[in-house]
Protein backbone atom coordinates (compact mmCIF):
# COMPACT_ATOMS: atom_id res chain seq x y z
CA UNK A 1 0.00 0.00 0.00
CA UNK A 2 2.73 2.20 1.04
CA UNK A 3 4.64 1.77 -2.75
CA UNK A 4 1.64 2.59 -4.41
CA UNK A 5 0.75 5.25 -2.39
CA UNK A 6 4.85 6.75 -2.99
CA UNK A 7 4.51 5.76 -6.74
CA UNK A 8 1.25 7.71 -7.39
CA UNK A 9 2.26 11.01 -4.79
CA UNK A 10 5.47 10.46 -7.41
CA UNK A 11 3.60 10.23 -10.73
CA UNK A 12 1.60 13.05 -9.31
CA UNK A 13 4.41 15.86 -8.83
CA UNK A 14 6.92 14.90 -12.00
CA UNK A 15 3.46 15.90 -14.25
CA UNK A 16 3.04 19.09 -12.35
CA UNK A 17 6.41 19.44 -11.94
CA UNK A 18 7.82 19.13 -15.27
CA UNK A 19 4.90 21.48 -16.67
CA UNK A 20 5.49 23.90 -14.14
CA UNK A 21 9.45 23.91 -14.85
CA UNK A 22 8.54 23.85 -18.96
CA UNK A 23 5.77 26.64 -18.46
CA UNK A 24 7.06 28.96 -15.87
CA UNK A 25 11.04 28.36 -16.24
CA UNK A 26 11.90 27.22 -19.37
CA UNK A 27 9.99 28.44 -22.17
CA UNK A 28 10.19 31.89 -21.39
CA UNK A 29 13.70 31.68 -21.07
CA UNK A 30 14.58 30.23 -24.21
CA UNK A 31 12.75 32.90 -25.58
CA UNK A 32 14.45 35.48 -23.70
CA UNK A 33 17.87 33.96 -24.86
CA UNK A 34 17.76 32.29 -28.04
CA UNK A 35 16.34 33.97 -31.27
CA UNK A 36 12.75 33.44 -32.25
CA UNK A 37 13.14 30.81 -34.59
CA UNK A 38 15.67 28.60 -32.83
CA UNK A 39 13.56 28.82 -29.78
CA UNK A 40 11.19 27.97 -31.76
CA UNK A 41 12.83 25.21 -33.39
CA UNK A 42 13.94 23.84 -30.02
CA UNK A 43 10.57 23.83 -28.20
CA UNK A 44 8.52 21.69 -31.07
CA UNK A 45 11.84 19.09 -30.28
CA UNK A 46 10.83 19.21 -26.83
CA UNK A 47 7.41 18.57 -26.89
CA UNK A 48 7.04 15.31 -27.80
CA UNK A 49 8.83 14.37 -24.49
CA UNK A 50 6.97 16.90 -22.70
CA UNK A 51 3.90 15.35 -23.64
CA UNK A 52 5.32 11.15 -23.35
CA UNK A 53 5.96 12.36 -19.76
CA UNK A 54 2.42 14.00 -19.37
CA UNK A 55 0.94 10.84 -20.93
CA UNK A 56 3.11 8.47 -18.85
CA UNK A 57 2.58 9.91 -15.71
CA UNK A 58 -0.41 10.76 -16.24
CA UNK A 59 -1.85 7.25 -16.99
CA UNK A 60 0.58 5.37 -14.07
CA UNK A 61 -1.39 8.60 -11.50
CA UNK A 62 -4.92 7.95 -12.66
CA UNK A 63 -4.50 4.00 -12.19
CA UNK A 64 -3.02 4.09 -8.79
CA UNK A 65 -5.83 6.91 -7.68
CA UNK A 66 -8.47 4.01 -8.90
CA UNK A 67 -6.10 1.73 -6.89
CA UNK A 68 -6.44 3.30 -4.13
CA UNK A 69 -10.15 4.73 -4.42
CA UNK A 70 -10.74 1.00 -4.37
CA UNK A 71 -8.65 -0.04 -1.19
CA UNK A 72 -8.36 3.38 0.76
CA UNK A 73 -10.87 5.54 3.39
CA UNK A 74 -12.37 7.70 2.25
CA UNK A 75 -13.03 6.86 -1.01
CA UNK A 76 -14.57 9.82 -1.88
CA UNK A 77 -11.55 11.90 -1.83
CA UNK A 78 -9.63 9.25 -3.92
CA UNK A 79 -12.73 9.26 -6.50
CA UNK A 80 -12.01 12.94 -7.04
CA UNK A 81 -8.55 12.42 -7.62
CA UNK A 82 -9.13 9.68 -9.99
CA UNK A 83 -12.11 11.93 -12.02
CA UNK A 84 -9.80 15.09 -12.11
CA UNK A 85 -7.16 13.01 -13.29
CA UNK A 86 -8.92 11.37 -15.90
CA UNK A 87 -9.92 15.06 -17.16
CA UNK A 88 -6.25 16.21 -17.20
CA UNK A 89 -5.35 12.90 -18.54
CA UNK A 90 -7.66 13.78 -21.83
CA UNK A 91 -6.39 16.92 -22.09
CA UNK A 92 -3.06 15.83 -22.19
CA UNK A 93 -3.66 13.68 -25.18
CA UNK A 94 -5.96 16.12 -26.92
CA UNK A 95 -3.32 18.71 -26.55
CA UNK A 96 -0.56 16.41 -27.61
CA UNK A 97 -1.95 14.20 -30.17
CA UNK A 98 -4.40 16.30 -31.65
CA UNK A 99 -3.36 20.47 -31.35
CA UNK A 100 0.34 20.07 -31.51
CA UNK A 101 0.75 18.22 -35.01
CA UNK A 102 -1.58 21.26 -35.90
CA UNK A 103 1.08 23.69 -34.57
CA UNK A 104 3.99 21.61 -36.04
CA UNK A 105 2.12 21.75 -39.26
CA UNK A 106 1.98 25.64 -39.59
CA UNK A 107 5.12 26.60 -37.11
CA UNK A 108 7.02 27.72 -40.27
CA UNK A 109 4.47 31.06 -40.17
CA UNK A 110 6.17 32.30 -37.25
CA UNK A 111 9.83 32.20 -39.52
CA UNK A 112 8.21 34.22 -42.50
CA UNK A 113 9.42 37.64 -43.51
CA UNK A 114 5.59 38.45 -44.49
CA UNK A 115 3.52 35.37 -42.88
CA UNK A 116 0.08 34.71 -45.00
CA UNK A 117 -2.51 36.67 -42.10
CA UNK A 118 -4.86 33.58 -41.96
CA UNK A 119 -2.35 31.28 -41.37
CA UNK A 120 -0.57 33.52 -38.61
CA UNK A 121 -4.05 33.82 -37.02
CA UNK A 122 -4.21 30.31 -37.15
CA UNK A 123 -0.98 29.69 -35.41
CA UNK A 124 -1.63 32.30 -32.70
CA UNK A 125 -5.15 30.13 -32.07
CA UNK A 126 -3.73 26.97 -31.61
CA UNK A 127 -1.18 28.71 -29.56
CA UNK A 128 -3.34 30.22 -27.07
CA UNK A 129 -5.60 27.14 -26.88
CA UNK A 130 -2.42 24.96 -26.20
CA UNK A 131 -1.43 27.39 -23.18
CA UNK A 132 -5.01 27.37 -22.11
CA UNK A 133 -4.82 23.13 -21.92
CA UNK A 134 -1.85 23.51 -20.40
CA UNK A 135 -2.84 25.59 -17.75
CA UNK A 136 -6.00 23.80 -17.24
CA UNK A 137 -4.01 20.43 -16.87
CA UNK A 138 -2.01 22.38 -14.26
CA UNK A 139 -5.35 23.46 -12.44
CA UNK A 140 -6.62 19.71 -12.47
CA UNK A 141 -3.20 18.18 -11.65
CA UNK A 142 -3.13 20.60 -8.36
CA UNK A 143 -6.53 20.14 -7.51
CA UNK A 144 -5.91 16.38 -7.91
CA UNK A 145 -3.15 16.84 -5.40
CA UNK A 146 -5.19 18.67 -3.16
CA UNK A 147 -7.87 16.00 -2.97
CA UNK A 148 -5.31 13.45 -2.14
CA UNK A 149 -3.82 15.17 0.80
CA UNK A 150 -7.27 15.40 1.72
CA UNK A 151 -7.69 11.88 1.49
CA UNK A 152 -4.63 11.36 3.60
CA UNK A 153 -5.06 13.82 6.42
CA UNK A 154 -8.79 12.39 6.87
CA UNK A 155 -7.21 8.97 7.27
CA UNK A 156 -4.41 10.14 9.81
Amino acid sequence: MVVALFLYLLALVCWLGGMVFFSALFAPLVFKVLPLTEAGKLQAALFPRYYLLGYLCGAVALILAIFLCATRVPRMWWAVAAFLLIVALALTVYAGAVVRPQVDQIRGVTEEANPDPTRRAEFDRLHRLSVMLNGGVMLLDLAALFASAAALAWHG
